[in-house]
């Protein structure tokens, strides 16, 4: 049903990689997505995707804030007492993230500046790229337009890629960096999940989202809410989990022929989505160029 619909969105919607490194040494691969909404490098993404940039460029720079000073120690009896101390300084346990790098797949040939224009209330960023000589996306999105009917029951899906496959980075011990490299894997593949509007997100300027019967998944934030003829209504951002009340407690079942007392608490998942029209709001306030679907 969603077949040709899919096959449009893929074309201006892409994958955002990110490395995360900790102090304890884990290299953790993460996703994200965004969507084309002109062909002038104008996106849109969630606000805590757009967040990883200027967070990226913090987290490095204590980092290397870091190994200046730990460079400095001494190399005496009291060098153990001096790392620590620095480490408490900077907040650096096992897990604490010391390095991030970001990638925007596929997008451009190349890339000099970001501007982000970010929703002071809505999870809804604006991402302006700049510096790029080709555009590596087709064509952009389509907006429904304000004549649009969107009700509870309406079937919609959404796609992203929450999956990360890509495996095409690593430690370089000698200079103690995380970097992308030309070989390994750099994909990861796109992945959609269908659903019907339950209800409706409001707030003080009116109805702000759409909430879906299934769930966005995790790398799927910022992803396009389509029907399928391809159109725009919403951006994933987010998942809510509802308690179902249906709790199990010590059930005794039969597992591989034993008895076992199991224990359960069930929740439903539901896909919160940014509505469309108040991303077309916030377009049209940072003076940005799209498409609305003709009216019918």
């Amino acid at each position: 049903m969603f077949v040709s619909a899919i096959e449009k969105i893929q074309q201006f919607t892409r994958p955002v990689h990110s490395i995360s490194r900790t102090y304890g040494g884990l290299i953790l691969p993460g996703t994200a997505t965004i969507f084309f909404v002109n062909n002038e490098g104008v996106a849109i993404t969630c606000k805590h995707v757009a967040a990883m940039i200027p967070s990226a460029e913090k987290i490095n720079a204590a980092y290397q804030s870091f190994r200046l000073e730990k460079n400095r120690i001494a190399s005496d009896g009291k060098q153990h007492k001096h790392l620590t101390g620095l480490e408490v300084k900077y907040s650096y346990t096992k897990e604490a993230t010391i390095q991030l790098k970001n990638t925007f797949l596929n997008c451009f040939d190349k890339l000099e500046a970001i501007t982000t224009h970010i929703h002071p209330t809505l999870e809804l960023a604006i991402l302006v790229f700049k510096g790029f000589n080709k555009i590596l996306y087709n064509g952009h999105a389509t907006f429904v337009n304000e004549q649009a009917s969107i009700k509870q029951g309406q079937y919609l899906c959404r796609i992203g890629f929450p999956f990360p496959e890509f495996n095409n980075f690593r430690y370089n011990k000698d200079v103690d960096d995380i970097e992308w490299t030309n070989t390994g894997n750099p994909n990861s593949p796109s992945f959609p999940i269908d659903g019907i509007i339950t209800r409706f997100l409001g707030d003080a300027g009116g109805i702000s989202g759409i909430e879906m019967s299934t769930p966005g998944l995790k790398g799927q934030s910022g992803g396009p809410l389509f029907d399928t003829s391809g159109h725009i209504y919403g951006m994933q951002f987010a998942t809510n989990h509802l308690h179902l009340g249906f709790d199990l407690r010590d059930k005794e079942i039969m597992n591989n022929g034993t008895k076992t007392k199991v224990s359960n608490y069930p929740f439903l998942h539901v896909g919160l989505c940014v509505h469309v029209e108040r991303i077309k709001a916030f377009l049209r306030e940072n003076g940005i160029q799209f498409t609305e679907a003709p009216i019918n």
